[in-house]
């Protein structure tokens, strides 16, 4: 019982239940009006040829009289399927017919008999006579005599008994069916949402590993599972990478602040002149640069990721941005021993937003500069922007180290420096940017072996006025 009150608690199993209920309900309809309109039809078709019977024994009369009549009627009478047929006299005796015995005051009135009579057959048993039903028509003679012609109501009744008979057996069977489909169809429902709040109680509990079951049928509680599984992926994934980055700011912020409270303790306990005291300052001045770099480079992502709004962009040529940062880092790819050069630049405009893609061309040329030195060969690093494929590329290409294969999807994730030792100066966010940089514009970030080296590629989608 308690199951049936849960299945019915269901908004599918409650509609169900409705529809049923109101198929039922048309349906019952349909066998009474379809019943009636049988038998209004077959009565119309039995009054016509009642009509067609009497015109038929008027012409008897006028060829042989009463006698002719009498006669006409008790040959007829003896026929299979016959009418019925009565002749009585003027005080009402049954004289002619094969009828033996009517309802009291039927002979009255003549013309059509407003409701159907009731009447015995000759040869059914005295001890058991059958009353049967009929309509009938009434016609007087001028010399008195009543002549009654009719037909049984049998026929009419039968069939409305087999019409209903049929259409009550079609809508039960109708009925089992849809009342069985509705249970079994129910019952599974039911099993799965059982499902899903067991999963979900799982999840709740702490185990975001955890998924919703699918069945694999492609139904609608597949169609929720699946979206559902979708977001709690994303869940997790989202929890990891806070932990990620929680034990990555510990560990990254860790030193600079060590570092800031030594030199202040050494300052306190050692400094004596006041070069020693201003030296102990720059040094915690850029020790507390690089955190708010740090932070200011956090909050710059979480406001990406979260929906920096688009207001600030505009249509310009991606070329322009690029040799702004050529300009500005040429001098230090110099001082560094690097080559930087700029390549082919496209000057099909592009919606960007000129800070962040300035920003975010100026940190992979950084990191191209400070990263690539090492080997034998000479440094160089290429800027370039060209149009492929109905979108506008911007290339900063290194012939350095490059990144491991096995480190690329890792390369963009926050305070991944995939330099162990952490010699150079950095907070490992800066392919992270990127990454949410291009996001914001509708692109991507691609990292591609330039053997040797590193090719970082900014794709950036071409409106459909620029394609």
């Amino acid at each position: 019982m308690s199951r049936f009150r849960a299945l019915m608690k269901m908004t599918a199993v409650r509609l169900s239940a409705l529809y049923l209920l109101l198929f039922t309900v048309c349906a019952l309809v349909l066998v009474f009006y379809m019943t009636s309109l049988s038998v209004r039809l077959l009565t119309t078709q039995t009054e016509t040829a009642v009509n067609e019977e009497i015109e038929s024994i008027g012409q008897a009369y006028e060829r042989g009289g009463i006698a002719g009549l009498v006669r006409s009627i008790d040959r007829r009478g003896r026929q299979p399927g016959a009418y019925l047929y009565l002749v009585a006299d003027p005080a009402g005796r049954i004289v002619a017919g094969n009828v033996q015995s009517i309802e009291i005051g039927v002979l009255q009135n003549e013309g059509w008999i407003e409701r159907p009579i009731t009447y015995e057959r000759y040869g059914e048993g005295n001890n058991d006579p059958q009353t049967h039903t009929a309509i009938a028509r009434v016609i007087v003679m001028p010399n008195g005599i009543r002549v009654m012609v009719g037909r049984d109501l049998g026929e009419p009744e039968q069939v409305r008994l087999v019409v209903r008979r049929a259409l009550m057996a079609a809508l039960g069977i109708m009925g089992v069916g849809a009342f069985l489909i509705w249970f079994f169809v129910g019952r599974r429902a039911l099993q799965r949402i059982d499902e899903v709040s067991v999963a979900s109680q799982r999840i709740m509990g702490g185990d975001l590993a955890g998924r919703l079951p699918v069945s694999g049928s492609g139904d609608e509680f597949d169609r929720l599972s699946e979206n559902l599984n979708g977001m709690l992926a994303r869940i997790q994934e989202l929890n990891e990478g806070v932990r990620h980055v929680s034990d990555n700011i510990a560990h990254d912020l860790k030193t600079p602040l060590t570092r800031m409270h030594n030199r202040a303790e050494s300052a306190l306990s050692n400094a004596k002149t006041t070069k020693a005291w201003r030296a102990a300052m720059e040094g915690m001045i850029a020790d507390s640069d690089q955190l708010i770099r740090t932070f200011n480079a956090i909050l710059m992502i979480s406001r990406l990721e979260s929906g920096y709004s688009t207001e600030t962009m505009e249509q310009m040529p991606l070329s322009t941005i690029v040799e702004d940062v050529f300009e500005l880092y040429e001098p230090l790819a110099e001082d560094a021993g690097v080559t930087l050069a700029l390549g082919t630049m496209d000057p099909t405009p592009v919606k960007a937003n000129r800070e962040l893609v300035g920003q975010t061309i100026s940190n992979l040329v950084d990191n191209a500069i400070k990263y690539a030195g090492g080997g034998e060969d000479p440094v160089e690093v290429m800027l370039s922007v060209e149009k492929e494929d109905g979108k506008v590329k911007i290339t900063v290409a290194d012939n350095g180290p490059g990144i491991p294969e096995d480190q690329v999807g890792r390369a963009t994730e926050r305070f991944v420096r995939l330099e162990e030792s952490r010699s150079q100066p950095g907070s490992g966010l800066g392919l992270s940017l990127a990454k949410a940089v291009m996001k914001l514009h509708g692109g991507t970030l691609e990292l591609i072996d330039n053997a040797p080296g590193l090719r970082a590629v900014l794709v950036f989608p071409v409106g459909e006025e620029n394609a």
